[in-house]
């Protein structure tokens, strides 16, 4: 059976009152007065649809602080040579490998699909964390399987689904409910294996050889020299622009990925302190580091909200915090958002009241950071959701609550100004930076035109926003 149909063209599964307030962000009286109503319309539907699935491209931060990234491009041709892609008749090809034009350390490699893929008799059906994860080239480990065939042994050909709307139980042997085929694959575990009552099992379960979306598999290839991130979050990095011997903090670091791009971009010399609240995800960050070569990341478990030392007398700096106020350099604020612009992104439970609970706890970050930041210096502000509250409204409440910062150009400037709806000048959004995947959104791509997916890499990514600022 075919899935070339609306079985793959799917849109986001949410909440009727999260849809109907994420139309209300996208059908606002200034960009209905600017685009129309039906061109609004539009672009929200297209929003819809586009954060289903997964960006044109897979973007590798190179590590250039440790090899050129001609010698890093060249090892990756010659892993990717061992496990080529498929085009549509199923017949290998080889993964082309470009550099971004504008970004020095990034390498990318076309995503083709959705792919029309056979589905087979026996089902396996995994959670939508291991389907998204599929969807951008991973095979299926063990701890995502929720449901297989009764008697699957190794060596069993399997279609994979996502249950969309988490209702399959652990250790089913079938599921009717709402879910995505994902492709084919061929298990390397029986069911016993995969469901064993000794403890977690790990590794892969099922290797993935016709997946709807064709894109390599990245787990653990040239751990030191290449980094997979999402390219607006390597955009983050040279926006920030950190500098040799500067003193940089990084307030919700985890999982590090931006930690380390910084750290590599100022030539590992200096300090740059990363904060995150969660032990485990502190652990990853040095883990990363360690691996990286990267000695001068200082990461901490601690709230950023409780950075800045309290009372009259402030203690000289060290690199543990809490700090002094104007104590850094550059802060980046990646702030904990609601995750809307991720892709790809099959379903959110969330209700409207937890959409909406991030803007006073990034506020309370924003606060700090100003408070840290030296005169002089640079902040820069980031998100990976595509509301108007937690990003142009979050810009137009620091510029009336800091008189002390002003908005500064962005360098490189890859995404689109800022939305309409937050009472900002012309000029200020000029000055923003919003990754809007919906305004490229096209559906099925041609694996076969690859300058036509190049003209998308900087935008047919995931949502996202940054903003930049000065400490006058």
């Amino acid at each position: 059976m075919s899935v070339m149909n609306k079985n793959v063209f799917r849109q986001i599964a949410l909440r009727q009152e999260v849809r109907d307030y994420l139309r209300n962000v996208y059908t606002n009286k200034e960009l209905v007065s600017e685009l129309g109503e039906d061109e609004a319309e539009r672009v929200f539907a297209s929003l819809m649809s586009c954060v289903f699935h997964p960006p044109s491209f897979t973007c590798l931060r190179a590590s250039t602080h440790l090899f050129p990234i001609q010698d890093v491009q060249h090892r990756l041709e010659q892993h990717l040579a061992q496990q080529p892609g498929r085009d549509c008749y199923g017949d290998s090809v080889p993964t082309p490998i470009f550099r971004h034009p504008l970004l020095p350390d990034v390498l990318l490699l076309p995503v083709s699909g959705p792919r029309d893929v056979r589905m087979q008799s026996s089902e396996v059906t995994v959670g939508a964390q291991c389907g998204c994860a599929v969807l951008r080239g991973a095979h299926v480990f063990a701890p995502g399987v929720l449901s297989t065939p009764k008697f699957m042994k190794v060596g069993d050909v399997v279609s994979v689904f996502s249950d969309v709307e988490g209702r399959c139980t652990r250790g089913a042997k079938e599921f009717q409910g709402k879910k995505v085929f994902l492709g084919n694959g061929v298990c390397v575990m029986d069911r016993s294996d995969i469901f064993c009552t000794e403890g977690p099992i790990r590794g892969v379960a099922i290797r993935m050889n016709e997946a709807i979306y064709e894109s390599p598999s990245f787990d653990g290839v040239l751990p030191t020299e290449l980094f997979l991130q999402n390219l607006p979050s390597v955009v983050v990095g040279h926006v920030l622009g950190p500098r040799p011997g500067e003193r940089i903090l990084d307030m919700c670091a985890a999982p590090g990925g931006k930690t380390t791009h910084m750290a590599a971009l100022m030539g590992n010399q200096g300090v740059l302190v990363a904060l995150d609240k969660i032990k485990s995800k502190v652990e990853k960050i040095r883990q990363n580091s360690h691996t990286l070569q990267l000695d001068c990341i200082k990461a901490y478990c601690h709230d950023s909200i409780q950075a800045v030392q309290s009372g009259k007398t402030q203690e000289p700096f060290t690199d543990v915090p809490p700090f002094p106020e104007e104590s850094f350099d550059r802060v980046l604020l990646d702030a904990p958002c609601s995750g809307l612009g991720q892709r790809p992104n099959m379903a959110v439970t969330w209700s409207v009241k937890e959409v909406c609970s991030y803007p006073p706890l990034q506020r309370k970050l924003f606060t700090a950071a100003v408070r840290l930041l030296k005169k002089g210096g640079v902040m820069v502000y980031s998100t990976c959701t595509v509301t108007l509250a937690e990003n142009e409204e979050q810009v137009a409440w620091a510029l009336k609550t800091f008189p002390c910062l002003t908005l500064e150009p962005q360098e490189p400037h890859l995404g689109s100004p800022g939305m309409l709806g937050a009472a900002l000048s012309h000029d200020q959004l000029l000055l923003l930076q919003r990754f809007r995947p919906e305004l490229a959104w096209g559906g099925a791509r041609d694996g076969h035109a690859p300058e036509n997916l190049l003209l998308k890499a900087s935008t047919d990514t995931i949502g996202f926003f940054i903003a930049k600022f000065i400490k006058r």
